[in-house]
């Protein structure tokens, strides 16, 4: 008998210092998605909650009817996101810069440390491109990118610290494997890099919003995340996370009048750095994506996110887990991890005897929206889903079965 799941309430912890939602109403109602979709492509793109919406629009219509005028508090606007984004992984402010995308900040690691011939990189084959051009561009300095093999989908990190040696300078490692939803422990790769001597990046794209970080307690040196995903933002907004002492030992990319402490005196052309992260944002900033991605972040933490909780991941994980096997009992092929801790709010599945483009296809135009990935359908789930979206889902598969998909 399959275990039943309440996906319309769930009980947040006693220590919880903020308001309790009760139910997941609250948050479903913040996205004016679910009038139209059921929407599981949070792995892609994720839908702007109604916060985040006003917050771009007040923007907006202050920078039509008054130009610059507003243009202080914008920054003040922006100067809070960083605080944000610090607070909800357990950072210092000036640790935290604001970036375009995930690519600018593994970029800036990638052209950041002073590499030497015969330096190598270690990560895992299957990781997102992002991850791996970066890596790869460095060849043409003798740095040699070692590509771990996965293991039926799944990150082995016993087979990445046995490719690290004396002269592996960086270990990189997404939290949460885009494809397959794995989620790897993050301490533990962080260590994994440190025994060798190594550095540890982290893209944080696909676990970022959902699941709580840490990192003093985790020990990573780098993050790097687009806030498009399941933190809910816009697109071209997302942070960058560097460890303090690292800050110096850095090569600095991406300067400009914003990177030094006399950031208004352009008379003054003189590289004095500003002390914190914010040196390497350099130019002007992307403002109504960073204002929205503020108040998307708000949300989340409204809904209980921290760096030593999340009730969100609770609730992702338990959605996500009906799902999957709801599809098993119609005969899916689904892939995702035997432990729990290695689960993501990605199902990734097969119907077989199905073109998977196909299925999205029909699922499209029943109201449910997903991607394809590898040959394989990915549902993304995200805390404000409920059954009702899962039913749907279920259905057009129910009726894809009994028809066919030609």
């Amino acid at each position: 008998m399959p275990a039943v799941f309440d996906l319309g309430k769930l009980l947040m912890p006693e220590n919880h210092a903020g308001p309790d939602p009760g139910s997941w109403t609250a948050f479903r109602q913040e996205m004016p998605i679910v009038k139209r979709w059921a929407y599981f492509d949070h792995a892609a793109i994720g839908p702007l909650p109604q916060s985040a919406v006003d917050a771009i629009g007040r923007w907006a219509t202050q920078a039509c009817d008054e130009g610059d005028v507003h243009w202080p508090a914008w920054q003040k606007q922006i100067n809070e996101l960083r605080h944000l984004a610090a607070r909800l992984i357990n950072s210092g402010e000036d640790e935290i810069c604001i970036i375009p995308n995930t690519t600018a900040g593994i970029n800036l690691v990638a052209n950041g440390i002073h590499w030497q011939t015969g330096d190598n990189i270690v990560t895992a084959a299957g990781e997102f491109p992002t991850n791996l051009y970066p890596w790869l561009n460095l060849q043409r300095l003798g740095v040699e990118t070692r590509m771990v093999p996965r293991v039926n989908g799944r990150v082995c990190l016993d087979q990445i610290a046995a490719a690290c040696d004396q002269r592996t300078r960086l270990v990189s490692l997404s939290w949460v494997t885009y494809d397959t939803g794995f989620r790897i422990d993050v301490r533990r790769a962080a260590q994994i890099a440190h025994r060798a001597g190594a550095w540890f990046l982290l893209d944080a794209i696909q676990g970022l919003g959902v699941f709580p970080l840490d990192a003093r307690e985790t020990e990573i040196d780098f993050l790097a995340a687009d806030g498009h995903k399941w933190l809910l933002g816009p697109e071209g907004a997302g942070v960058f996370y560097i460890r303090g002492d690292l800050l110096d030992q850095m090569i600095h990319h991406n300067i400009g009048w914003r990177s030094v402490k006399h950031e208004w005196d352009f008379s003054r052309v003189e590289l004095d750095w500003k002390p914190g992260a914010v040196r390497f944002e350099g130019g002007t900033s992307n403002t109504p994506g960073s204002i929205g991605l503020l108040a998307s972040l708000q949300v989340l933490e409204r809904f209980g996110l921290a760096y030593d909780r999340s009730p969100i991941a609770d609730r992702v994980l338990e959605c996500a887990d009906r799902l999957a096997e709801r599809l098993r009992q119609r005969g899916c092929i689904v892939e995702r991890a035997a432990q729990r801790e290695n689960r993501s709010g990605i199902v990734s599945f097969q119907v077989p005897g199905q073109d998977a483009d196909l299925v999205r296809d029909h699922l499209m135009n029943d109201g449910v929206v997903l991607s394809c990935r590898n040959q394989r359908l990915r549902a993304a789930v995200h805390a404000y889903n409920d059954e009702n979206d899962i039913d749907r889902l279920i259905g057009s598969i129910d009726r894809l079965l009994s028809v066919g998909c030609t």
